[in-house]
């Protein structure tokens, strides 16, 4: 199985636990996440940008790859996923490069899988 589909199957499975719980708290938090990346004064392309970003600094790993599927999706180009990838390392310093090396290896998973 690909990387891109484990994590995407793992991630809507467990979502879907977490929501079935029908915890007040979580449904809003997924909501207000949603809520977040849609256009306003940033469009969604740049909020997702950003997320990644702050992922990257972060080091969620998880956090990464979705950023990366949904930037994939949005049309976000190589060239301009590798300049994210550049601020993330300047912002967070070496320890990025360990994820930047997942990022890379995830975002040519997508490139390959829609070749």
């Amino acid at each position: 199985m690909s990387i891109v589909k484990e994590f995407n199957e793992y991630r809507l499975k467990m979502n879907e636990r977490i929501l079935a719980q029908d915890n007040k708290v979580l449904k809003r938090f997924f909501s207000l996440d949603n809520q977040a990346y849609q256009d306003g004064a940033l469009t969604t392309k740049t909020k997702e940008l950003l997320g990644l970003v702050a992922s990257m600094v972060l080091r969620c790993d998880d956090c990464i790859k979705y950023h990366i599927g949904t930037c994939y999706e949005l049309g976000v180009t190589k060239d301009e996923i590798y300049e994210v990838f550049s601020i993330a390392n300047l912002v967070g310093g070496s320890i990025c490069i360990p994820h930047t090396r997942r990022a890379v290896e995830y975002w040519e998973a997508l490139e390959s899988e829609n070749a």
